[in-house]
């Protein structure tokens, strides 16, 4: 078994290997956040195989969540700043009107919009985009999510391939999809559906199509801009030009469905090998260090503790109304915990539980790898939920925004974890919920089935990601990955030229035989008259 996969992994990374010189790959991240932690791994993931890579990075301070020193280079560039605070400004509001349960999508349009304006002032730079027309990369890397990297590439008209942050479904991809079991992304269903849940997702998969044509259209005023009017691309063709695309998913999570040959999972990249704790971590009082996490955890013996870490926009724009809660029901547990949490929005007039402690950045994936964890709580973003399943832990989710809902509609049906709403946290439904997976010791064995599923992968998500580049860079492309259907019109792929037709012919044989079975009948009763007669 261990010679085949060494023989299976040597020939899918030999290819590699032959390259005659290093390519020169671009990749484009102005999202921030997560979106920007996924593309500043993959970046450095390429550099360390041998190709030369270049970041576009819009360098908003709010968006980056911790600088530090790359492997690769870094092009930053910034708006000007009235469109900085404006777009700030923009964000700020979805984000607070977000963490107070009012997600409302006509928000996130204008949010959009704001994007689009920001791309806007990036493809007008021509300082930045003449520079990189010189540079002549091999291939573009672009994120989902960031339309304007799928704009920057086809300036550049350069080949390109893409990551989907998030699970299948949030954007269109071009890829089979059979409402009947696979559901429509925010439908909150599983791909176990009942008659009235295939209702549901058939309605929904109608509403879905109307939203992404309004989020895509804020971006059509950039278009008419920056591209002549004979040869403007249109957003939803650009998703499907992409050459590959990697899914930052995996089937220990993911519903099984039909893929196409362009589509890999690469779920994991950022669970990286795991390191011994840090000695020292910064506490609530600013930049003092307090005690050391394993005498921390040492305290709670054989009870171990719970790991709490909601996102780094969650921790910067969180209500104390929900600290407040989250801080009783910590109290309720018997396990310490250890919550990633913003020391300046704590409330004042709040008492620290005594088994909980504050710290302003925290080693997570070396925490979910301890033995002593018991639980992870976390707001149900894709890259969390793939390092809780690289190391076995269930979790209890609290999703607040984007894809967060549906990933922990995956958890809570494979059953390693269970959710809760933000806007339902009360400290005794929180305390409950924790009670429920730490001492039901069945999600952790799903949590460590689903583990095993992640790990007997005969490659990691790095060796696909840099093997399938470095495949297609070798072979020009990947067209002979990409079914003549991505590009077909929609009446043209779901046969309805072919039904029309067909019933066409069938009303018209049918009109016919009627006719003729009319003029037979009056031919016969004529002849009957005259024999009468």
């Amino acid at each position: 078994m261990a010679g085949q996969r060494a023989l299976l992994l040597a020939g899918f990374l030999l290819p590699g290997f032959l390259l005659s010189e290093a390519a020169k790959i671009l990749t484009v991240s102005s999202l921030g956040g997560s979106h920007y932690l996924l593309v500043d791994r993959v970046s450095q993931i390429l550099q360390d195989h041998g190709h030369n890579v270049t970041m576009l990075l819009y360098g908003g301070d709010y968006l980056i969540p911790k600088k530090k020193e790359n492997s690769y280079q870094v092009i930053s560039w910034l708006l000007p700043e009235e469109h900085e605070k404006e777009l700030k400004k923009y964000f700020d509001f979805y984000m607070t009107e977000v963490l107070h349960g009012r997600e409302a999508f006509d928000n996130f349009v204008k949010l959009m919009e704001q994007l689009g304006i920001q791309c806007s002032d990036l493809l007008r730079r021509s300082d930045i985009m003449d520079s990189l027309k010189n540079e002549k990369f091999d291939l573009v890397f672009v994120e989902a999510f960031d339309f304007c990297s799928f704009l920057v590439a086809e300036k550049l008209r350069k080949q390109f391939v893409s990551i989907l942050p998030t699970p299948f479904g949030s954007v269109d991809l071009g890829l089979p999809n059979p409402v009947s079991y696979v559901p429509v992304f925010h439908s909150l269903l599983t791909d176990h559906m009942d008659f009235w849940g295939r209702v549901k997702n058939f309605l929904m998969f109608f509403d879905f199509s109307m939203k992404q044509w309004r989020i895509q259209s804020t971006f059509d005023n950039t278009i008419k801009e920056h591209f002549p009017e004979d040869s403007r691309p249109v957003l939803s063709h650009l998703l499907k030009k992409a050459e590959l695309w990697f899914v930052n998913s995996d089937f220990a999570l993911e519903f099984a469905r039909p893929l196409l040959p362009n589509t890999v999972y690469i779920g994991g990249l950022l669970a990286r090998p795991v390191k011994p704790i840090p000695q020292k971590w910064r506490s609530q009082s600013s930049n003092s260090h307090g005690n050391e996490f394993e005498n921390f955890i040492a305290k709670f013996g054989d009870s171990g503790f719970v790991l709490v870490a909601l996102g780094s926009m969650v921790s910067i724009y969180q209500s104390q109304e929900v600290l407040r809660e989250m801080n009783s029901a910590f109290a309720h547990l018997s396990q310490g915990v250890i919550w990633k949490c913003n020391p300046s929005h704590w409330p004042k007039d709040v008492k620290l539980a005594a088994n909980v402690k504050i710290v302003d950045w925290l080693p997570q994936n070396d925490l979910l790898a301890h033995p002593r964890i018991r639980l992870f709580v976390t707001h149900g973003g894709m890259n969390s939920i793939m390092e809780a399943i690289q190391h076995g832990v269930p979790m209890v989710g609290i999703p607040v925004l984007g894809d967060q809902p549906d990933n922990l509609v995956r958890v809570e049906a494979k059953k390693f974890g269970v959710s809760i709403q933000l806007k339902q946290i009360k400290a005794e439904t929180l305390a409950l919920k924790m009670k429920q997976v730490i001492e039901d010791k069945r999600y952790k064995s799903a949590a460590v089935a689903a583990s095993i599923i992640r790990r007997s992968h005969p490659l990691t998500p790095a060796q696909r990601l840099v093997g399938w580049i470095d495949h297609i860079l070798q072979t020009g492309g990947a067209a002979h990955l990409k079914p003549h259907a991505l590009q077909q019109p929609w009446h043209e792929q779901y046969l309805l030229d072919v039904v029309l037709f067909l019933l066409v012919v069938t009303l018209g044989t049918l009109w016919l035989c009627g006719k003729l079975l009319d003029m037979v009948a009056r031919w016969v009763c004529g002849a009957r008259k005259l024999k009468k007669a």
